[in-house]
């Protein structure tokens, strides 16, 4: 083997072992926050409702039979058949409001009542005044949850889906962890948040990697029907390629090595 060839190995094999050996990097989330660290905290953004959401209202009293009247029928399926009952103590399957597009919803008695850009605990804290100052429930207890409202997670995470929000304040962190979490291929500094926003689709980068930069975003709190996407790092890109044969491939170094041994062999010949 010639002095020459020998030089064209190693400097192969050198670049192949940088290329394929390095060790990742931006994998680490919140690498900003040292040991006893302090921040400020994020501020909390409650979900608010909107045209064609879904919500249930539930109002209990003293009285079952007295606010059972608020209430919408539930429907309860069992072995394909179904029954129709009150909805007071059971509300599984229960009937819920679709906010029409003017943002109303047509609530028992009350009539028509205007609901949307209110939390579920305005909305809740409204339909008790209304009763009480209509002397129509003394003592009444509203609740209001969610029934259709969730947020979609795609691209390099364990579980890709679409999952529930159930609670107020569901943050980034917390749709990713519902999906499993990132995989070791899906890029965190570059997590995009697409949300529709009066008639508009806006992007919201994240960098998963900094508490600084997720604190400081508006997507780090989630809102209804918002997708999160975490797309893949170049490794992954690499291998839906037809044989990932590239400049930046282990095979690409492979190939390129065995070039430049039949080379060298036919050189000493």
């Amino acid at each position: 083997m010639t002095r020459s060839f020998r030089t064209v190995a190693a400097v192969l094999t050198t670049v192949w072992c940088v290329s394929s050996c390095s060790a990742p990097k931006d994998i680490v989330y919140f690498q900003d926050i040292t040991e006893n660290g302090t921040a400020a905290a994020v501020q909390p953004k409650a979900v608010t409702v909107r045209p064609n959401d879904k919500i249930s209202i539930m109002v209990n009293s003293r009285d079952p039979q007295l606010s059972d009247m608020f209430n919408l029928p539930y429907v309860s399926r069992q072995l394909g058949q179904a029954s129709r009952g009150s909805s007071y103590g059971n509300n599984q399957g229960l009937s819920g409001y679709t906010v029409n597009e003017q943002g109303d919803i047509d609530f028992p008695v009350l009539g028509t009542l205007h609901v949307a850009g209110m939390t579920r605990h305005e909305i809740a804290s409204m339909i008790k005044s209304e009763l009480i100052s209509k002397d129509l429930v003394k003592d009444p207890v509203v609740t209001v949850e969610f029934l259709n409202l969730a947020v979609s997670v795609i691209g390099e995470v364990n579980r890709p889906g679409r999952y529930a929000i159930e609670r107020d304040n569901m943050s980034i962190m917390d749709a990713l962890s519902a999906a499993g979490d990132l995989t070791i291929n899906g890029v965190r500094t570059n997590v995009k948040v697409l949300r529709t926003e009066n008639g508009t689709q806006n992007t919201y980068l994240l960098d998963l990697t900094s508490a600084e930069s997720l604190r400081n975003s508006p997507a780090y709190y989630l809102q209804q029907d918002d997708i999160v996407v975490i797309e893949p790092n170049d490794t992954r890109k690499r291998q839906s390629t037809v044989n990932g044969n590239n400049v930046r491939s282990t095979s690409f170094w492979i190939s390129l090595a065995s070039l430049a041994t039949s080379v060298a062999v036919l050189i000493k010949k």
